[in-house]
């Protein structure tokens, strides 16, 4: 029996929640996920990350003590699923470290001179603190080469279901949602790319107007009614004709947003609620009827959570069998920290991380910079 290639995904979403990791074993033809851990943000920490999804005052200080901080946390929640697992960190190969994102403005825009990413959560400041050797800093080498470095995780999606013969879907819906096509004829391109909103302005409205983060199993926006008109406006939003590649965040799809389609709204908060659940819905089923007109569609991440949105998803993709990723072994708030951990397998083995035609990049290429303790 060959010895087991392990290796961590750490992920922490644009919702802000926490920390996701998964330990990963490379050592068979089969990607298999060993144990996953979750560590939660407490408030301080989640306000401090989500104050910086927009310009503040000394924002260079707060975002560079916070990138520190955030890697003495996931250090932490290393050390804990390393005690979980009864592992020590020399029986780890690596770290893949996605980071907490910021700031993504992929397209040059009329107040920036050049597109960039900022993930924080300091690769150096892990790779001491937990002895392991990281690998972060994944979707910079894709926008150098004029992609807009996400979504990344299609081509592990690639590696995951290498031989269905079936259209896949996956769909990640965190802050912003994002959809894997993998035609069943290997013939035909994967796409992938952002659709908009996923959680983040369900959660932001309801931060506004409740107590707590987010809307328990979608309960307040069942109780109101879907503005139809508000709904038709919003899906009118230019980002949501545009053509892929592309990609998008909380800088886009944020309160003064939402705040421009709601001048002079006389809606009650719980049908506002209501209408962003459909439109988080309405623009990943749009975008999966234009593409297949059938085949699986795995749902990922917190939005699984959501039950009254998971139950719409399914209403309105009648033609698709829609399914939680859990059915295949693969827990579903998991699978985006699995991508991390094959994408420090994948820069280790010297296997392609980007696809030039969901990331726009003008060639493939490896991703990643290593870090070690």
């Amino acid at each position: 029996m060959s010895k087991r290639q392990l290796y961590i995904g750490l992920m922490s979403g644009t919702s802000a929640d926490g920390i996701d990791l998964a330990l990963v074993d490379f050592s068979a033809s089969k990607i298999s996920l060993v144990a996953s851990f979750y560590q939660a943000y407490d408030d301080n920490t989640h306000q401090q990350i989500t104050n910086l999804y927009q310009t503040n005052a000394n924002e260079i200080d707060l975002a560079f003590s916070l990138d520190v901080m955030l890697a003495q946390q996931f250090s932490q929640a290393i050390a804990n699923l390393l005690k979980q697992e009864q592992l020590q960190a020399s029986d780890i190969i690596a770290i893949g470290n996605h980071g907490q994102t910021i700031r993504h403005r992929p397209n040059k825009e009329t107040n920036i001179t050049a597109p960039f990413t900022l993930q924080i959560g300091c690769c150096q400041t892990l790779a001491t603190l937990a002895g392991i050797r990281v690998v972060g800093q994944f979707r910079k080498k894709d926008m150098v080469l004029g992609g807009q470095g996400a979504p990344l995780v299609p081509a592990f999606h690639r590696a995951l279901f290498p031989c269905e013969s079936t259209d896949v879907f996956v769909v990640n819906i965190g802050g912003i949602a994002n959809i894997t096509y993998l035609p069943g004829d290997k013939e035909q391109t994967i796409i992938g790319f952002d659709t908009g909103p996923g959680n983040a302005l369900m959660d932001n409205w309801y931060q506004e107007h409740q107590n707590g983060r987010y809307d328990v199993d979608g309960n307040w926006a069942k109780s109101g009614v879907i503005n139809e008109m508000l709904l038709s406006q919003m899906l009118d939003d230019n980002y949501f004709k545009k053509n892929a590649p592309k990609s998008t965040g909380r800088e886009y799809f944020n309160h003064a947003w939402l705040a421009h389609y709601l001048r002079n709204s006389t809606l009650s908060t719980a049908d506002i609620q209501a209408t962003l659940t459909a439109l988080t819905c309405r623009s990943i089923c749009q975008q999966i009827t234009q593409l297949s007109t059938k085949g699986n569609v795995y749902l990922c991440g917190g939005g699984t959570f959501n039950t009254h949105l998971v139950n719409q998803l399914k209403q309105s993709l009648k033609q698709h069998k829609v399914m939680n990723s859990d059915i295949i072994n693969i827990d579903s708030d998991a699978l985006e920290a699995m991508a991390f951990a094959w994408f420090s397998f994948a820069f280790d083995k010297k296997i392609i991380g980007n696809i030039p035609a969901v990331t726009g990049a003008s060639k493939e290429v490896i991703l990643g910079n290593e870090f070690n303790p």
